[in-house]
């Protein structure tokens, strides 16, 4: 009996962990006004302890060099608005070695970090419409672009094709060799061969930003208004279901140290942060 007692234990403990590790959510921590104009991207810089918001400021799809980024302090203060502008629909943001890299329809807009300056304009031939951004720890860029189904990467301003065929591809994260790609309601993994696998499908179609947390776990959100935690092995918990409100979440940050995720609203104009639990 004893050693049927010593069997069961462990196992009735380990269902308890794992059931708790379901049991993700989100509390928020805080709300902007409204001032922001039609934030599409937030990034979260642990360097400087700061938050970069893409402006699109106007139509996503439109050349008209309304757009800008702005830079916020991680509890929702505003540090400066406009500090970097003459961008047209700005949308997802990556930093690497002091410069903000910008994917701005069809080009990347290179900003120095210091000084909100315009540094370099690198055009991506045959684009339309670049969406996400990530940036390898080794400083190659990956930019997707949602209507061509392809992703771009970008070494020292060359450019070049990485993988095509992905309709409506718009999500990416690299870690590694690896590269996360959120495509409809799917989030694939290319491996450093280029060779795809599913890491999980069935979320909403609208499937938009993606972001790591220090347990290897993703967080993906969808612009239709719903947050996903995505396990290791595939398995979905909602975190966030913003869609009866009609109110988007867009192209999402994380700050890893400290489980706090913020979520840009798109047409609501906001900034919110919540506490990951």
């Amino acid at each position: 009996m004893t050693n049927l007692k010593q069997l069961i234990l462990p196992l009735i403990l380990l269902a308890t962990l794992d059931t708790a590790g379901q049991s993700a959510s989100l509390a928020k921590v805080w709300e902007s006004d409204s001032t922001f104009k039609v934030p599409e991207c937030v990034l979260y810089s642990p360097a400087e302890s700061m938050l970069y918001v893409s402006n699109i400021d106007g139509k996503p799809s439109e050349k008209d060099l309304k757009g800008s980024i702005s830079k916020v302090s991680p509890d929702g203060k505003m540090v400066k608005h406009n500090w970097a502008i003459n961008l047209s629909a700005p949308k997802g943001l990556g930093i690497y070695e002091r410069k903000l890299f910008v994917a701005d329809l069809q080009e990347i807009v290179v900003i120095d970090i210091n000084s909100g300056e315009i540094l370099e304009r690198i055009v991506v031939p045959g684009s339309v419409f670049l969406n996400d951004v990530t940036i390898a720890a080794n400083g190659t860029v990956y930019v997707s672009d949602s209507h061509t189904g392809k992703a771009h990467q970008v070494k020292k301003s060359m450019v070049s094709t990485y993988l095509e065929n992905m309709a409506s591809i718009n999500g990416l994260y690299a870690d590694g060799n690896e590269l996360y790609m959120a495509v409809k309601d799917t989030l694939y993994k290319a491996d450093k061969n280029k060779m795809l696998s599913v890491v999980t499908t069935g979320m909403d179609e609208s499937s938009d930003g993606i972001e790591m947390t220090s347990k290897k776990d993703f967080i993906v959100s969808c612009w239709n208004g719903i947050i996903y935690q995505i396990k290791k092995d595939g398995s979905k918990t909602v975190l966030l279901d913003t869609r009866e409100q009609k109110i988007n979440t867009a192209d999402i940050g994380f700050d890893k140290a400290n489980n706090i995720l913020y979520v840009p609203t798109f047409f609501n104009n906001k900034i919110s942060a919540y506490q990951l639990k």
